[in-house]
């Protein structure tokens, strides 16, 4: 893991909150901060074996020769396909903790709820929710830290119109997935279809229904920023055989509880404390520029006032 990595970090669990769980509470903890993170459920996951994801690409597709055949005896053309020679790899990144709980209150506080077992699940819930925001937002591999300039348009009049949407469609017009939007933004479009007359269908995906405009699914996320009253809205292709956007994932950790996540026992110290280690670790790569863009620019409290 390098010192750039996600790292959250976790105190010891005390006897006070302990006795909350085994006493007054009869239900599972609740956690206000869980979404259902659709955006890693809606990517397709490759296996990086050894770490490294490496992305090879054609120099110049315009440069392959092709000819259509005719009845005459003209010489046919020559050519071959040329790769980048430097390309780009993505490292997987690391989102780790440690989760530490005393013995004693394991021992005296694990009815009706195992003790152990709630602070692993809320800690794996939290360290999944900064999966789906790094996924969006970091730096080096984040969704939008990996739009080619050519492929960020922005709003013509501040808030989200149909128009706005269709042009983004005109950029990742092959076999487009889905809009990832913050869930203020999907309200503004409907304010402004709406007032249009034209109110976007629904689906169900997942067992919710979701808003769709040009039979495209708009998903919404709360990692989406919003800056000065004004976010961005990205249209996905994914998929590996589409050339799209795939998400990365280490296979085969030692303590695999699910695709790049891992938890490890690592022993009770001299204090009687139990440790924890958990790991999740992921990436994100964008196969081809037209795989993504987004709409810049997008102001997500324009109201219209309606006269009768």
């Amino acid at each position: 893991m390098s010192a750039t990595d996600p790292i959250l970090q976790q105190t010891s669990l005390g006897d006070v909150a302990a006795r909350q769980l085994a006493i007054a509470t009869r239900t599972v903890p609740q956690m206000i901060t869980i979404s259902p993170r659709w955006l890693t459920q809606l990517l397709q996951w490759v296996p990086v074996e050894s770490g490294v994801y490496r992305l090879n690409k054609v120099k110049d597709a315009n440069s392959v020769r092709v000819d259509c055949s005719s009845r005459d005896e003209r010489v046919l053309p020559q050519t071959f396909v040329d790769y980048v020679e430097n390309p780009r790899e993505y490292n997987l990144s690391a989102v780790t903790t440690v989760v530490e709980v005393h013995t004693r209150v394991s021992d005296l506080y694990s009815k009706p709820y195992n003790q152990i077992g709630e602070q692993l699940r809320l800690t794996i819930e939290t360290i999944k929710e900064r999966q789906e925001s790094e996924l969006i937002n970091n730096k080096e591999y984040g969704l939008l830290n990996s739009v080619a300039p050519s492929q960020i348009i922005s709003t013509r009049t501040g808030a989200p119109t149909p128009d706005d949407l269709d042009e983004l469609i005109t950029r990742v017009w092959k076999e487009p997935g889905f809009f990832l939007l913050h869930p203020l933004a999907i309200a503004a479009f409907g304010r402004e279809c709406t007032r249009r007359g034209v109110p976007p269908p629904t689906i169900q995906l997942f067992g919710s229904p979701f808003l769709t405009w040009r039979g495209i699914p708009l998903i919404p996320s709360d990692k989406l920023p919003i800056v000065n009253g004004t976010s961005k809205i990205i249209l996905i292709r994914t998929g590996e055989s589409r050339q799209g956007v795939v998400g990365l994932y280490q296979p085969g950790l030692p303590g695999e509880q699910s695709p790049g996540l891992s938890v490890r026992f690592m022993g009770i110290n001299d204090r009687a404390i139990a440790s924890y280690l958990i790991s999740l670790y992921c990436s994100l790569a964008v196969l081809v520029d037209d795989a993504i863009a987004v709409l810049d620019n997008v102001e997500i409290g324009k109201y219209h006032e309606y006269k009768h």
